[in-house]
């Protein structure tokens, strides 16, 4: 496992943050507007950013005809699919139960790296960490699953759709430790124009044109989505995935439904139980334990 610097740790709590607002402003987003086009909303207005300020910087774009099929891999399984699929599932699902689903993305994205990434090898206080964290997030997560696996088959086909936007993303923390030695600001703006390229034909034919006031909470809300946990976000992803590795990237799922959880009540009123305090403890205690070092490494 790759040693994480410490602006990889102030990258992950700035993506904490972050990536845990984005569950409620896309639970304000799809309370009025179709999930695609929440979805095509935010990419396009992140790949717009992106792309100005690349050519203002004046980016070299010279790499694409080589790592093309990696752009579109990373399109599809970083932007589409996951902020699709999130946004149809919380159609019904609390932003703070969409956060907590959404931490099952490190259990994928710990084995894949093992397997899949030189270097990154699990240890014991790995294992057990992700043990820990793990049961902190059962601890969060058992009662409202229950009341959703009790309620209608829709909900129960919600969190699936939350669940499978999380493997999207544990198979793009793979693929983005493959990039090429190219500017991460290049490589983002390409992801995210192909990533409209993608979804604009989709919102086309999908017949979800409807009226937008350009003036409400949810085109804010989709304005919000496309330039933090869009545009910036994916800078900051790409940064801590080469410094650190998704190992360690992985963890801000434990964070992030921690968070989550705390603002969908403070903002939105969703409902909170003391036994959340306990899954945070737990929780943060994971991530402490995953971070030691095994003896044998430290005396190399």
């Amino acid at each position: 496992m790759q040693h994480a610097t410490p602006l990889a740790w102030l990258g992950l709590v700035v993506l904490t943050v972050v990536y845990g607002s984005a569950f409620m402003l896309t639970k304000l987003a799809v309370q009025e507007l179709y999930p695609v086009t929440v979805t095509t909303g935010r990419i396009a207005i992140a790949a717009t950013l992106l792309l100005i300020v690349a050519f203002v910087r004046g980016e070299s774009f010279g790499f694409l005809h080589k790592a093309w099929p990696l752009i579109i891999a990373l399109a599809i399984f970083g932007n589409c699919l996951p902020f699709y699929l999130i946004s149809w599932g919380q159609q019904t699902v609390d932003s703070g139960m969409a956060g907590i689903l959404m931490a099952v993305m490190p259990l994928a994205t710990i084995v894949m790296a093992h397997f899949f990434v030189p270097g990154d090898r699990l240890n014991r206080f790995q294992v057990l960490g992700f043990l820990s964290g793990f049961a902190g997030i059962l601890i969060l997560l058992g009662p409202a699953a229950m009341a959703g696996f009790e309620s209608t088959t829709h909900t129960f086909l919600s969190m699936l759709s939350i669940l499978g936007g999380a493997l999207c993303y544990a198979i793009n923390t793979i693929l983005a430790k493959h990039l090429p030695k190219e500017s991460l600001l290049a490589i983002a703006a390409s992801v995210l124009l192909v990533s409209t390229l993608i979804m604009l034909p989709a919102w086309f034919t999908s017949g979800a044109q409807v009226p937008l006031q350009l003036i409400s909470v949810e085109s804010l809300a989709v304005l919000l989505l496309g330039l933090f946990p869009t545009a910036l976000a994916i800078l900051i992803y790409f940064a801590v995935v080469a410094s650190a590795g998704p190992a360690f990237l992985s963890q801000i799922n434990y964070l992030v439904p921690v968070w989550a959880l705390l603002i969908g009540i403070l903002l939105l009123g969703e409902p909170f139980s003391l036994h959340a305090m306990l899954a945070l403890l737990v929780i943060l205690s994971g991530i402490a334990i995953a971070r030691q070092v095994p003896p044998s490494i430290a005396r190399l």
